[in-house]
C-alpha cells in the first residue's frame, strides 16, 4: 500500500531520481524554460519552488551564506547557483510563491507521452508586457477627493478629441 506516499518516484531509484531533478533544475535555471514530460514537470515544481523561496531569505551574511550551500548542496551547478541568486531572486522578491508555471503541450510522437513546457513565471516576456500597462494605469490613480473626477474628466476629453481627429474632412462639411 502506498497511503500517505505523496512523492512521483517517476519509476526511478532516488539516486537516479536526484539526479534527474537536480539536472533538470539546472537546465530550468539556466534556460529560464524547459520542455519535459507532464510527470517530471509536476515533480521539478516541488523540487525548484523551495529552493527559489531559499534565494530570499536574506537576513544576514551568515544566512546568505548558508542559503548558498544548501542550494549548491541540491544543484551541484556553481553557473545555476549564481543565476538563481544574481538574476532571479531580485526578480521574484515580491512575490509570495509560484514561480514556475507548466503548460501542457500535447502528447509526444514517439511515445505518446504527454509533455508540457515549464518556465519560470517572470521571465516570460509575453505575459509581463501585459502587467506592466495595467501596473501603469494603475499607480494614475489618486487618494484625494474629486481626483476620480478630474481623471474622468480627462479621459471624457481625450476620447472627444480622438472622435474629432477621426473624421473626414468631407463628413465634416457636411455636419456643418
Amino acid at each position: 500500500m502506498r497511503h500517505g506516499d505523496k512523492i512521483n518516484n517517476l519509476s526511478r531509484t532516488a539516486s537516479h531520481r536526484k539526479a534527474l531533478l537536480s539536472n533538470l533544475a539546472n537546465a530550468l535555471l539556466v534556460n529560464k524554460r524547459i520542455v519535459t514530460t507532464l510527470a517530471k514537470a509536476k515533480a521539478l515544481r516541488t523540487y525548484i519552488e523551495p529552493l527559489i523561496t531559499k534565494t530570499k531569505k536574506n537576513d544576514s551574511k551568515e544566512q546568505i551564506s548558508h542559503n548558498h550551500r544548501l542550494v549548491f548542496s541540491q544543484l551541484q551547478n556553481k553557473e545555476a547557483v549564481k543565476e538563481l541568486f544574481t538574476v532571479i531572486a531580485p526578480k521574484v522578491a515580491g512575490r509570495p510563491g509560484g514561480y514556475t508555471r507548466i503548460i501542457k503541450l500535447g502528447k509526444r510522437v514517439g511515445d505518446n507521452a504527454e509533455t508540457a513546457l515549464i518556465e519560470l513565471v517572470d521571465f516570460n516576456e509575453v505575459y509581463i508586457k501585459g502587467t506592466e500597462k495595467t501596473a501603469a494605469a494603475t499607480t494614475k490613480r489618486t487618494r484625494r477627493a474629486g481626483g476620480k473626477k478630474k481623471a474622468e474628466a480627462k479621459e471624457e476629453a481625450a476620447a472627444e478629441t480622438t472622435a474629432a481627429e477621426t473624421i473626414p474632412p468631407a463628413e465634416e462639411a457636411k455636419a456643418e
